[in-house]
Formats: structure tokens, C-alpha cells, sequence
């Protein structure tokens, strides 16, 4: 069995936070990577206090996006409201931050290994699939959504109407461009959501998160999409450049507003194994950045041992963020509710943005 100091799983941006943290703190971590050229489905918007998180990372924020968010416009129940974004924020793709994160990882002295899947883990021993073994005095589990066996977060969290995330690509088009230009937008209806913004290619992500109810309902993805764009005319507009073909990336059961409130010596819980923020609050990848480095910083501080009360307050840390997101949300997906939100005054819209971003 090889033994590290610090193993991380997964290399996404709380893995590679985590990571470049640590090698500037003098301990070089094992971050280890089932996807070599992954693009993990994702709303691909990242906050302004992200911005500076990544930024405090070596990584250059124009290196992601030159283009900068600044205004968010609700559709929801015929009504249009649109409000400044407290600072700048951008839309990228997770295959690009992903990139760029892992390679200051890598600059910074991390040993980085992809093509790894780990299986499971057993005390502080992860398991491979090709039968090896590591184990680490430190564990970084940044596996995102994917849960491992001998550490899944409870079924419970779930609900009994589970959300779904549903990812598509629209192409490039100068009217798409023009339409979207520095705004995200953000279509709510009965139990969903979506969001959508331009990324550094040109192209448009838009990313939704729906209840199993509804897409039963539908009968398939693509019918859902379909079936939406016609009962919602501005939503159907930006659909009407989704290329036939395009694949429609998928994740089931997300456990939305689940947080871990205990903690385990040595185990330090990253990301969305850490909370799962709702996502129309765009600030996954937020807690990703801010819960990597934290947890190393405690690591480095006070040791593995640091990682038991580290877990607690982080998960505190969490609270006000995700119970206003959780608040949002159960208003925007109710049936004929969600029209409330786009009534909001705009700078109310605002101090709802502040309120669920994940404090330093």
C-alpha cells in the first residue's frame, strides 16, 4: 500500500484549492483524478468573491472569462426583473477552471495522478479500482456529487421528490451573444429552475435543476426542454439554439441544503461533500474554493486532527448562506409562486446575492 501525507480525491476546484494551499503551506499532497479531461455538469458561474479566492490561488481570473457578468434578470410567471450583481462575476466551463486550477496545482509542487478512480474508503485508505490501496494521514474527499462507498452522504438528504441536474450546451450565434451580453439568466417554473450564461468560448451554458416529478411527467429530457421552451417563450428563444444531437449531460438525486455537521479526525469533507448549496444561488463553486483552502489551512495549522472541528464550523459557516438559498428555492419551483420572486425589488434581488455567498 503507498502512503502520502495528504491524499486529495478528486481534482476539481476544491481538490486543486485544497492542493495548491498546501504545497504553499510545505507539504506536497497526492491529488488523484478519475477524468484526466473531465467537464463536470456544473451552472459554470463563478461569484465575485470567488473571483478573488481564485485570483489568491495564482490562477488569473481573465485567464477563465475576459467577460464579465454584471446584471441578473428573472423569468418567472410572464413577469421580467433584472437587477445589478453586487461586483463583476463570470460564466466558464468546469472543463476550463478545472484545467487552469490543476495546472497551478501542479506548478506549485503537487503530485497529480489522473486516470485514478477510487472505489471506496475504509478509515484513511482509499480503495482503488485497480486493487491498489493509498493511505493518507490527511483525506481530502473533493469528489463533488459523486458519493463513495464508506463515506455517501444519507439517502434521506434526498427528499422524496429528488432534484435532478440537467446540463446543455447552446452554440455560438451573434443574436444569442447580444441577448445574454453580461447578464445571467435565471427561468424559474413549477419545480425548476434554469440558469444560463455565456462562457469563454462563446457558447451558452445552460444548466437546470428539476424535480423527478417533472421529469417524469415529460417523459425524457429532451421532452422536458421541449415541452418548456413552448410553455415559456423567452426560455424557448435561447432553446431554439440548442444543435441537434447535443448531448444533455445528467446527474440524479442532488442532495440540495445537505450539510456535514460532524466531523471525523483526519477526514476533511470539501465542496459539495461538503454542503450542497441550491444552485440557483451560484455558489458551488464558491464553497468548493473557500472550503479547499480552509481546510488546508487547518491541516497545515493543527495537524489531521484539526479535521473533526474544521468540519463543524465550515458547516456553520454554511448555514446562512444555504437556509436563505433553501428559502429562495422553495419559493421560485412552487407552482405560480415563483412570480413573486421576479416582483422583488431589485435591490432586495441584490442583498439575496450577498446573502448566500460563503463568507472568507
Amino acid at each position: 500500500m503507498r502512503r502520502t501525507a495528504a491524499l486529495i480525491v478528486g481534482g476539481g476546484p476544491a481538490g486543486s484549492a485544497a492542493a495548491i494551499r498546501l504545497t504553499q503551506g510545505d507539504l506536497r499532497p497526492l491529488l488523484v483524478e478519475r477524468h484526466p479531461q473531465g467537464d463536470a455538469l456544473c451552472g459554470g458561474f463563478v461569484s465575485w468573491r470567488t473571483l478573488d479566492r481564485i485570483a489568491s490561488l495564482g490562477v488569473d481570473p481573465d485567464s477563465l472569462n475576459r467577460q464579465r457578468l454584471t446584471r441578473v434578470v428573472v423569468y418567472a410567471g410572464g413577469r421580467v426583473r433584472e437587477a445589478a450583481l453586487p461586483r463583476p462575476a463570470i460564466g466558464v466551463s468546469r472543463h476550463r477552471l478545472d484545467t487552469l486550477l490543476r495546472a497551478a496545482a501542479a506548478r506549485a509542487g503537487a503530485e497529480i495522478e489522473t486516470g485514478v478512480t477510487v472505489r471506496s474508503v475504509e478509515g484513511q485508505v482509499a480503495q482503488l479500482a485497480d486493487g491498489g490501496a493509498i493511505g493518507a494521514e490527511s483525506l481530502f474527499l473533493a469528489t463533488g456529487k459523486h458519493d463513495l462507498r464508506g463515506l455517501a452522504r444519507p439517502a434521506e438528504a434526498r427528499g422524496v421528490d429528488p432534484t435532478l441536474g440537467l446540463r446543455v450546451r447552446l452554440s455560438p450565434a451573434p443574436v444569442l451573444t447580444r441577448a445574454l451580453g453580461e447578464r445571467i439568466e435565471l427561468h424559474l417554473f413549477d419545480r425548476g429552475y434554469a440558469g444560463i450564461a455565456l462562457q469563454e468560448d462563446g457558447s451558452a451554458n445552460l444548466c437546470m435543476a428539476v424535480h423527478r416529478s417533472r421529469l417524469h411527467e415529460a417523459g425524457s429530457p429532451a421532452a422536458l426542454l421541449a415541452m418548456l421552451g413552448a410553455a415559456h417563450p423567452r426560455l424557448g428563444e435561447r432553446l431554439a439554439y440548442l444543435s441537434a444531437g447535443t448531448p444533455i449531460d445528467a446527474i440524479a438525486n442532488v442532495p440540495y441544503g445537505w450539510r456535514e455537521r460532524h466531523g471525523t479526525p483526519g477526514l476533511f469533507r470539501l465542496g459539495d461533500q461538503a454542503g450542497v448549496i441550491p444552485s440557483l444561488a451560484g455558489e458551488g463553486m464558491g464553497i468548493a474554493l473557500a472550503s479547499g483552502i480552509a481546510a488546508a489551512d487547518a491541516c497545515l495549522r493543527d495537524g489531521p486532527d484539526a479535521a473533526a472541528a474544521w468540519q463543524v464550523r465550515f458547516a456553520g459557516q454554511l448555514a446562512r448562506p444555504m437556509a436563505v438559498a433553501g428559502l429562495v428555492r422553495r419559493i421560485a419551483e412552487h407552482r405560480g409562486a415563483a412570480a413573486a420572486i421576479a416582483m422583488m425589488p431589485p435591490g432586495l434581488i441584490g442583498l439575496i446575492a450577498q446573502a448566500t455567498r460563503v463568507g472568507w
